[in-house]
């Protein structure tokens, strides 16, 4: 089961946006297991907490570090953990990864030997080093965007109060996955800070974490982590609690509490956006809705814009944005999933980077394994040139945003070729046209466009989202 679908079922079975931190902390070890070896003490502590809890929380989440600070015992305890959690209940591991030359290794082992649903992951390294960890479509990785430690304040608020680096680091990795697939972490005291971080990303699971220290306003950092909808919210229990031996009537008080306050702020936003359309044509394109919402949510702009070719086109197209708008981006799959039934593949590859979201949900929705091809080679180890599990002999479909010149989409074709596979088909989901689909076919490549660039501005024009000057510029373009 994906993690989004296994969290969301077990928030509906439990009621609850509580989660478990499993730590096994020996200075955090109840008293009445101290008469016990502290391994044996840790793990009895633990399956005391799961056993109290599994019936009110949301989730659990280890944290790597407590059990690697106990040597080989701890790794063993880890796996113990893991395997004493119950399947519907989804696993969050805290690791902060952010070695980016074991990030495919790491995501192997923690995704399909340990078995966890998410992982915990810094954003230092970029997308590169998030997204082996997102060739797993049915797992998730949260983001750690901003901590509440203050020896961090200097760098998380830089360079200014208005537009700090705790902000576009949530911007920047809303590019890398999906709403289903990349949820924030959040450690703050500060509900204005939660609330900055929820207004840049309406559609994100946020994990929060520190909001229980002494003088924070609970409610008010509720309200400020709540979506519209009353969700997209985790919230851990305090760490204090796990120690008392009413845990479960603790648990149980805190989850209603939490229940109600939730309540109260649904009733307080029962609004919701929905984009409708404002025009009607006689002869209306297929895709017309979405090429207006596109144009509307500033993924299609025109003007005089350098390309990273160096040439200067009268329009500039920006995809990103689709990833964190759900009704377009559901549209957007849709689209690409109308040619992808009716071609025969084993396997979807994402040409990085731009189109990973895009073919982690294709994989998602149509049931394939997805794979892509590295940008670079790695330095070590392996060298892989995929990332992914694959057989040679296997076909493969690329799946790729814009086609311009065709250079990146061959390029990545030739990779997946080089380590045996086979690529026959290659779609696109916008055309800018100039003969690159003949250029592709020369190359032994059948490609398909859900639009192309004449077709996006021709219903623009009609629709009066541009003028006659704007249109005439891309036609003598």
């Amino acid at each position: 089961m994906k993690f989004f679908d296994k969290l969301h079922d077990n928030i509906a079975r439990n009621q609850s946006l509580l989660f478990v931190g499993l730590d096994p902390n020996p200075e955090m070890m109840p008293a009445r297991y101290e008469s016990q070896d502290i391994m044996t003490g840790l793990w009895n502590w633990l399956q005391f907490i799961i056993s109290e809890t599994a019936d009110c929380v949301c989730a659990y989440k280890p944290t790597l570090g407590f059990y690697e600070a106990l040597g080989i015992p701890g790794l063993e305890l880890l796996y113990k953990t893991l395997t004493a959690i119950p399947d519907h209940i989804p696993i969050i591991l805290d690791a902060k990864h952010s070695d980016l030359n074991t990030s495919t290794i790491f995501a192997r082992t923690v995704f399909t030997q340990w078995r966890a649903d998410a992982i915990t992951l810094s954003p230092y390294t970029g997308q590169d080093h998030v997204a082996p960890f997102l060739v797993y479509p049915d797992k998730a990785v949260f983001i750690l965007c901003c901590t509440s430690n203050q020896g961090a304040e200097t760098l998380q608020q830089y360079p200014t109060n208005e537009s700090p680096l705790y902000l576009q680091v949530v911007k920047e990795s809303k590019n890398w996955g999906t709403p289903e697939q990349l949820g924030l972490e959040v450690g703050t005291t500060n509900p204005d800070v939660l609330a900055l971080i929820r207004a840049v990303a309406p559609e994100r699971i946020i994990m929060a974490r520190s909001i229980w220290a002494e003088g924070s306003n609970f409610n008010q950092i509720l309200a400020a982590g709540l979506n519209n909808n009353g969700d997209g919210l985790l919230i851990p229990v305090p760490q204090d609690m796990l120690g008392t031996p009413q845990l479960a009537t603790e648990i149980h008080s805190l989850r209603a509490e939490i229940n109600q306050a939730k309540t109260n702020i649904i009733q307080n936003n029962s609004t919701c956006s929905v984009w409708l359309p404002d025009v009607c044509f006689l002869n209306q394109h297929p895709q017309q809705d979405l090429i207006l919402q596109l144009y509307d949510i500033g993924c299609i702009m025109f003007g005089n814009f350098v390309q990273a070719s160096g040439e200067t086109f009268p329009y500039y197209i920006d995809l990103r944005k689709i990833i964190s708008n759900p009704q377009v981006f559901n549209q957007v799959l849709s689209a690409y999933e109308q040619i992808l039934q009716n071609l025969n593949f084993d396997r979807i590859a994402g040409i990085p980077y731009g189109s990973l979201p895009t073919a982690t949900g294709l994989a998602l929705r149509l049931h394939y394994p997805m794979i892509f091809p590295r940008k670079e080679v790695k330095a070590h180890g392996t060298r892989k040139v995929i990332e992914g599990n694959f057989h040679p002999g296997e076909t493969v479909v690329v799946v790729d945003d814009i086609l311009i010149s065709g250079k990146s989409v061959m390029e990545g074709a030739e990779k997946l070729q080089s380590a045996g596979l086979n690529v026959n088909d290659i779609v696109v989901f916008i055309d800018h046209e100039q003969g690159v689909k003949d250029r592709l076919r020369k190359n032994g490549y059948h490609s398909y466009a859900v639009l192309t660039i004449s077709e996006i501005t021709e219903t623009l024009y009609q629709a009066g989202r541009i003028n006659e000057e704007q249109f005439l510029a891309f036609k003598e373009g």
